[in-house]
């Protein structure tokens, strides 16, 4: 029979139904010698690492207490009817003993009385008197005659938790007489080092003083009993919620809270020298009113800061005494290395990923064997291309190679669902660059160029998305501005009278100092609406993944037009233009973009943005009056440069996740253009359009100097060539002083 932990681990994913699991439980209360404490014991402990459903949790130590309560009566009645006679009285009084300790091991003070199974008496064998090592407290029970034991909250690999009814705060009237105490469970309480690790973890908490880390009170003994006080938090633990069978992952605008709260509390732990060392769904506490809250520092390990030479805390390690959660814990907290902040960056990173995708980023396999096997976690689509590479950085298995802390992987998570994206780097181009012939150019009054160029275009007029109500939407968190906050912060305050105000100011003031008084004989005068600014409109639109979208204000009427990834609704997108303080109207023009193009438009989005508010002109339109194209036609575009000269790319990104580059290629090199230039770009045979068919992107980028040394391979991986593209034009960000990089997208549908 397999142990009892591993049946539980089996029911909580699934591998075993209700049935199989109660079917063990009952094999397990009826064989011989079973020791129902141990049971118990197992049962609080995985229920801290599983999150068991509180109904299978409450069965099933309701089926072990029953159990015990049956064999103490079957034990008394044979000790009672044998006397000194019983063959087995040694064993009998080790199954008493057990048997008892496991029916106190929820309402310890209601043990019953048992026989003495050596002389036949009324007296009891084992009483909490005389064996108070053999027993915990548990509800109804008062500790130091001080704390009442209500209702057992919560409970981990070295204590459970209860909510207690503290009399000194009644006593005092406090509004809030409640806190909790944690004590250690039974086998390490029995530890030598089990007073010395809660003191550790008291003073820890008691040092870290955060908003969303619990408040440590005090620790102490009741004779054998170690506990902890600490704040009372009325909510549940993260682990509850992930483990719900409909979890499947939550949005961005959901999850962020969560990540901002749990990495605000690490950050601080680490700059006060404390890696928590066992950071898991469990130790996250999501409150009744909102907070999230970090809990039990309870095998926290100090690491040593650069100006610190006090290491107490490395005397003693809790993390000995076992209560290590491995499916969080980093390769290097498995293998016994020294604590290190990337230890809780590593736990970090499979919660955040836990919490998007609904999955453990190696399936709950430890780290070691993940690292072992080569697994690697899966991107799924929930994840934006950033949020991706954060993770996948924090994940790494080898310490030197991940993200060295909290406060920069909170950081990399962050932009993709609340922070604006630095805009900055698109304002910081040079102007350079001429046109070298490789194909024929005529001005843009009736210009033409042959040029060669690959197959993808779409007719926007086609493409453009209607206000569907059918789609989901992610729902950024997008603070928006309130009437208040649009209008000058001057004109909310009364003007303070002074010596050398003016006439019109006095006559400024008389009039606002009116609206403050309340004349029901005199008609409120009629307030302007707010100025409509476009501040909050960007910051909308800018707070979408897998999107280029900028704006126009034409009065109090927002026009919208760019691109959008296809599962956002463009209504619930108006909807919250809508309400945003002046605006009386919402205009859309948007292209919808399939998840394959994320990745391409996310880096070329804010150069696409800038061609379109400064209106730089830079164009890629097909030359036919639809961007539908049937297999074996051939692609024709027009492309108009800057207004200052450039180099040309073009690139076309296709359904197979390649990129094919149109300009400069083999075919051809020079990629040179002036100012203001249109051209026509293709022919009738070098690029036509084949397999596979759908809707693909094209690419127009310009540049103020030639982006990469020498030619690229004329077809490569799309990711491969997106992470170089990227480096290159951060370089030539970083290099130039003035906006030089523009670009334009152009979308087609192929079919057979």
């Amino acid at each position: 029979m397999t142990s009892f932990a591993q049946t539980l681990r089996s029911f909580q994913s699934g591998a075993i139904s209700r049935e199989a699991l109660f079917t063990d439980i009952e094999q397990r209360l009826s064989s011989k010698g079973v020791d129902e404490t141990w049971l118990l014991t197992t049962l609080e402990r995985e229920q801290g690492r599983l999150s068991l459903p509180q109904e299978i949790f409450d069965a099933v130590k309701q089926r072990i207490v029953e159990a015990a309560d049956r064999n103490m009566e079957k034990m008394a009645r044979t000790a009672d009817i044998e006397g000194n006679h019983h063959p087995a009285t040694n064993e009998l009084d080790d199954d008493l003993n057990r048997t008892q300790l496991a029916t106190s091991f929820f309402n310890a003070k209601d043990t019953p009385e048992i026989s003495d199974s050596k002389a036949g008496s009324s007296k009891p064998s084992v009483t909490r008197e005389e064996a108070p090592n053999r027993s915990i407290k548990g509800i109804g029970d008062i500790l130091n005659d001080r704390f009442i034991l209500e209702e057992r909250v919560g409970s981990g690999g070295m204590s459970t938790v209860y909510r207690a009814l503290d009399r000194r705060k009644l006593e005092a009237d406090d509004r809030d007489p409640y806190v909790a105490v944690k004590i250690l469970n039974v086998e390490f309480s029995a530890h030598p080092d089990s007073l010395i690790a809660l003191q550790r973890e008291a003073k820890k908490c008691q040092r870290l003083a955060h908003p969303n880390i619990v408040r440590a009170y005090d620790f102490d003994r009741d004779g054998t009993t170690v506990f902890m006080t600490m704040e009372y938090l009325s909510g549940h633990s993260l682990a509850q919620m992930l483990r719900r069978p409909d979890f499947n992952g939550m949005s961005c605008d959901e999850a962020m809270p969560i990540v901002e709260g749990m990495a605000n509390a690490l950050s601080f732990a680490h700059k006060n020298g404390i890696v928590h060392a066992d950071f898991k769904p469990a130790n996250v506490i999501l409150t009744d009113d909102g907070q999230i809250k970090v809990i039990d520092f309870g095998i926290a390990r100090a690491f040593q800061l650069p100006d610190q030479g006090d290491m107490e805390a490395t005397r003693f390690d809790p993390g000995s005494l076992g209560a290590l959660t491995p499916t969080y814990a980093s390769p290097e907290m498995l293998e016994h290395g020294e604590p290190d902040p990337r230890d809780d960056v590593y736990a970090l990173a499979c919660i955040c990923y836990e919490l998007f995708t609904g999955r453990h980023p190696f399936g709950r396999r430890q780290a070691v064997e993940a690292r072992d096997g080569g697994l690697t976690p899966e991107w799924k689509k929930v994840l934006t291309r950033k949020q991706w590479k954060a993770l996948r950085a924090a994940l790494e298995f080898e310490r030197d190679k991940r993200t060295p802390s909290v406060e920069m992987f909170q950081n990399n998570m962050r932009p993709d669902c609340s922070k604006k994206p630095r805009m900055a780097l698109v304002a910081s181009v040079v102007v350079t660059a001429l046109l070298v012939g490789f194909f024929v150019v005529r001005y843009s009054d009736n210009s033409e160029l042959s040029f060669p160029f690959g197959a993808m275009n779409a007719d926007r007029n086609n493409t453009t998305i209607a206000n569907s109500s059918t789609i989901s939407d992610p729902e950024p968190n997008v603070e928006l501005q309130s009437a208040e906050s649009v209008l000058p912060a001057e004109s909310l305050k009364t003007p303070t009278p002074g010596a050398g105000e003016s006439d019109a100011t006095k006559a400024d003031r008389a009039s606002f100092s009116s609206l403050l008084v309340d004349d029901i004989n005199k008609d409120p005068e009629p307030v302007s609406p707010p100025e409509l600014k476009l501040a909050p409109v960007m910051s909308v639109l800018e707070a979408y993944p897998c999107s280029a979208l900028t704006a126009r204000l034409d009065g109090g009427t927002v026009n919208v037009y760019g691109f959008l990834n296809q599962s956002v609704s463009v209504k619930a997108l108006t909807s919250k233009l809508s309400r945003i303080p002046g605006v009386t109207a919402v205009n859309t023009d948007i292209t919808a973009l399939t998840d394959m193009m994320c990745d391409v438009v996310e880096l070329y989005r804010p150069y696409w943005v800038l061609n379109r508010d400064k209106a730089l002109g830079t164009s890629i339109e097909p030359v036919k009056q639809t961007s539908d194209f049937a297999a074996g036609e051939p692609l024709i575009v027009k492309v108009t440069t800057p207004p200052f000269s450039s180099y040309i790319n073009v690139d076309y990104y296709t359904l197979d996740g390649n990129v094919v580059h149109m300009l400069p290629s083999k075919r051809a090199k020079a990629n040179q253009a002036p100012a203001n230039y249109t051209a026509l770009l293709g022919d009738l045979d070098q690029w036509v359009v084949s397999e596979p068919f759908g809707t693909e992107l094209v690419v127009l980028l310009t540049t103020p100097e030639s982006l990469f040394p020498a030619l690229r391979k004329e077809y490569e991986s799309a990711s491969e060539y997106l992470v170089a593209l990227k480096d290159q034009l951060s370089r030539i960000d970083d290099e130039s002083k003035s906006d030089s990089i523009t670009t334009d997208f152009l979308l087609i549908n192929t079919r057979e």
